[in-house]
């Protein structure tokens, strides 16, 4: 939906295959109006007119493209979905209301009642419900194995396995899984691969170069990147995310102009933001290793992560997410979540504002103990998803507990 940069002007459209990243986060995906903006317009509007009758029937019929209701198309909302398909490498991407709407639309879209999912066990709690407590209901299964086990997705594989789906890294002990490899189970399976792609974006990690088939995202997150608004989005294929499309415009999990404009917003900022929040990660995460209250730290950016190699191959950092494990369980740690001033006490991440969380009792609260102790997640387990503040300032609120 690219356009010159002025509408009077003869310049040609922005081509985003001539481009880098940086690039695209600010300039991909702008359509101006009539009035010539710089900003990209945010297009408040319910609906859209039509010159006359034939016109309406052939854009709601699909003959002719254009905006129609925006249950599914806007403008603003097209312009979100064409940068973030060009920071992906996608053909084209669905914005959807919430990034669980937009596995709630995947899922609907391209599933039918008798096909299988292999997904890995440590995704998202939230996600782990969608798949066991609702889709099961209309009759599509799921396998959950072990994240990091190869072999274990190839013998989860069933003759009506239709789709694998895997968060990397994961949510909240960081695992990493190799893409490529579960990529080619996939594929040899006759099966599509989707990946979360939430905790590294496509400014640390391109799944669609390493194999997979969908991307989706939570751009509730790092999209937006400043904890300001809900969204989600679907990216791969054009065939496939026709599909979504025509689910969204049924069902209507759609996301609104507003929200889509402020993300359009945060993806101008990406790229630094992500380099900026990885390289305090890092340095927090090795700090956390020297503490003697600390029992352990998952990091994909430190060597001591078992899958730091995988993680260094397909990602570019080891991203913002820091969990550790207090020694002393439940109590501890509820005990250094309280005594922080700073650190904001949320379930949110993707923040430039520090978040803390027991994910035990808080995003993986919901699913059983037998599956939370299967995932790895126990009552000592702390998340961190790291800001903009200065390390030194995290550190000493993280240590105001060792003096209650």
């Amino acid at each position: 939906m690219s356009s010159p940069e002025h509408p009077s002007s003869a310049r040609a459209a922005f081509d985003p295959d001539q481009y880098d990243p940086e690039t695209l986060a600010v300039r991909a995906g702008i359509e101006r109006s009539q009035f010539g903006e710089h900003s990209e317009a945010l297009y408040l509007t319910s609906s859209f007119v039509f010159n006359n009758a034939a016109e309406a029937a052939a854009r709601f019929s699909g003959v002719t493209p254009g905006n129609v209701y925006a249950r599914f198309t806007n403008p603003t909302v097209t312009m979100m979905q064409d940068r973030l398909a060009a920071l992906e490498g996608a053909e084209a991407c669905v914005a959807t209301s919430s990034g669980m709407s937009a596995i709630l639309s995947m899922v609907m879209a391209l599933l039918k009642s008798g096909d299988h999912i292999i997904a890995s066990r440590s995704i998202f709690g939230s996600t782990q419900q969608l798949f066991a407590n609702y889709f099961e209901k209309f009759g599509i299964s799921t396998t959950l194995v072990d994240a990091t086990d190869i072999a274990a997705y190839r013998a989860a594989v069933r003759p009506t396995t239709r789709l694998f789906f895997i968060e990397t890294p994961s949510n909240p002990l960081t695992e990493v899984i190799d893409i490529a490899a579960v990529a080619g189970v996939a594929h040899d399976a006759g099966a599509l691969l989707a990946v979360d792609n939430c905790f590294c974006s496509p400014a640390l990690q391109k799944p669609l170069e390493l194999g997979a088939d969908i991307i989706i995202h939570s751009a509730t997150k790092y999209l937006d990147g400043q904890g300001r608004v809900l969204g989600g989005a679907v990216c791969g294929r054009k065939a496939e995310m026709d599909e979504v499309l025509r689910f969204l415009r049924t069902a209507g999990p759609t996301l609104s102009p507003f929200n889509a404009w402020i993300i359009l917003k945060g993806l101008e900022t990406l790229s630094i933001r992500m380099e900026a929040q990885s390289a305090r990660a890092l340095e927090l995460a090795r700090w956390l290793e020297k503490q003697a209250w600390v029992d352990r730290v998952f990091y994909p950016g430190l060597e001591s992560h078992p899958q730091h190699a995988i993680a260094m191959r397909q990602q570019s950092s080891g991203a913002a997410v820091v969990a550790f494990e207090v020694k002393g369980g439940r109590d501890e740690a509820w005990k250094l979540i309280d005594s922080t001033r700073m650190l904001s006490i949320t379930a949110n991440l993707g923040d430039t504002k520090t978040t803390i969380t027991h994910p035990a009792t808080t995003t993986h609260g919901r699913i059983s103990q037998e599956a939370r102790d299967a995932s790895g997640i126990r009552d000592s387990l702390i998340r961190l998803a790291i800001g903009l503040e200065s390390v030194a300032d995290m550190q000493r609120d993280l240590s105001r507990w060792l003096a209650v």
